[in-house]
């Protein structure tokens, strides 16, 4: 059963979105919230699988929300030791009306999972809960690589991006460049020689020794990092 919490401030939209979820196979929502604040606390109290977050909010906005339940969810419960595992983060999967690149961009450097306009139909957005829930990343049929291409092109350096990619393997970094080139899992087994499971371990341990939440964010790391230059070389 994936867990899902709804947030969006608009009533009706989000009244529809609840009914549909609910007579879903497959998924139970959780909570509600009308704005980034509430979706914050009722991410921490029911520690859902997936939230739909919207971006414009009063408020808080999606960007600031999708932030901090990320990084509360990833801190260790009070009263354990630093070395406790990390806890499994929710995927939050971005519903919009703006198919604007700095609100696509904004949501990957959060930790956004996917990213949808509010006119996907039904179907595709029930595909898309079940594929975020996965672990997977999903953009919007008309947000594809060159979004990011071209944000991090005009974009000035952030002062808080991740540490730079030395402390990866060689093969680490061979993973990650072919990620951020948009290819599968299984792509990159087939184009390396090795198995799924193995491009999987290496993902992890990259986002590990980078402190990254989701699959997305390391894409956007290898762009930031020069590891990707944009127009198709590589750094």
């Amino acid at each position: 059963m994936i867990r899902v919490l709804v947030v969006d401030d608009q009533d009706l939209i989000r009244a529809g979105l609840v009914a549909l979820l609910r007579a879903a196979p497959g998924v139970e929502v959780v909570a509600e919230a009308t704005n980034g604040a509430e979706a914050v606390a009722g991410a921490a109290r029911t520690r859902p699988d997936v939230v739909l977050m919207d971006i414009r909010m009063p408020g808080t906005d999606g960007i600031t929300a999708t932030e901090r339940i990320l990084t509360e969810a990833a801190a260790p419960p009070a009263g354990t030791a630093p070395a406790t595992a990390r806890p499994a983060l929710p995927r939050v999967l971005v519903l919009t009306t703006f198919d604007l690149d700095e609100y696509v961009y904004a949501a990957l450097r959060a930790g956004a999972s996917g990213f949808l306009l509010k006119d996907t139909g039904p179907e595709r957005l029930l595909e898309a809960i079940h594929t975020v829930a996965r672990g997977d990343t999903l953009f919007a049929p008309s947000v594809t690589r060159r979004l990011v291409e071209a944000y991090v092109r005009r974009s000035e350096p952030v002062p808080d991006s991740p540490a730079p990619l030395e402390a990866l393997t060689a093969r680490e970094r061979e993973v990650l460049l072919l990620t951020a080139r948009g290819l599968s899992n299984t792509e990159i087994a087939e184009r390396l020689f090795i198995s799924e499971a193995t491009v999987k371990t290496h993902l992890n341990r990259t986002m590990t020794k980078l402190d990254l939440d989701s699959r997305a964010q390391a894409v956007v790391v290898a762009y930031e990092s020069g590891l990707v230059v944009p127009g198709g070389s590589t750094g």
